[in-house]
């Protein structure tokens, strides 16, 4: 299978498996978040195209941050995949399954992983190269329970999962433990408000919280 998302990039996002998903306002906000998170030992960003703001915020983080793996988030068009690709986005996110949207990845070589919620949305995922997935809204589904259930099937095909809607300090660790999943994260590592209010400290400690039980995991798994 000619997969959308290349081992190469499958393995920065495993170095790096806590993913904040961001909503920028304001481009000049872009840089000193991206510091901020850093800080917090965060270098995984889903940056979602959801602002006027967006794309001139990616530039800014792309060419002022090299050391954050930067991902655009809430593509829903397939002319906002070339926008991301010729910005220099790593990879790409999308809260639904649009096979135009796939289509349009695979052909400008950008990793892709779609939103998928049922199992038809799973396999026609993977029939379009599709080996990563988000799940979402993952926890007003099923969470990790429903997670486990999905996969089953589909184990053997070696699809691996990014889980977003509804993670949070209580549920990280067992999330992190779940077979099958890539990656983590979620709006709450950095929420919009605390953006605006350029509360960078505060970012960064939510951070610093979520990242300590990112590394308790990875001792367990030794």
């Amino acid at each position: 299978m000619d997969r959308i998302f290349p081992e190469e990039v499958v393995s920065k996002i495993r170095k790096a498996p806590l993913i904040a998903v961001l909503m920028v306002d304001e481009a000049e906000s872009a840089v000193p978040l991206a510091k901020a998170l850093l800080r917090g030992g965060v270098s995984s960003i889903e940056l979602t195209l959801r602002t006027p703001a967006a794309l001139e915020a990616l530039d800014r983080i792309k060419a002022e941050m090299p050391e954050i793996l930067i991902g655009a988030g809430t593509i829903i068009n397939p002319e906002q995949i070339r926008a991301v690709k010729e910005r220099g986005a790593v990879f790409g996110v999308s809260p639904g399954l649009n096979s135009a949207v796939v289509m349009a990845a695979k052909e400008l070589g950008l990793p892709f992983a779609p939103g998928i919620m049922t199992p038809s949305e799973l396999e026609t995922a993977y029939s379009l190269g599709c080996t990563v997935m988000k799940l979402f809204p993952s926890e007003l589904v099923g969470g990790i329970e429903y997670l486990k259930n999905i996969n089953a099937p589909y184990a053997h095909l070696g699809i691996e999962y990014i889980p977003l809607g509804g993670l949070s300090l209580a549920n990280l660790q067992s999330y992190l433990e779940c077979p099958g999943i890539l990656a983590v994260g979620g709006s709450w590592l950095a929420p919009r408000n605390l953006i605006q209010q350029k509360a960078w400290d505060e970012i960064s400690r939510n951070c610093e919280k979520a990242s300590e039980i990112v590394n308790k995991s990875r001792r367990n798994n030794v």
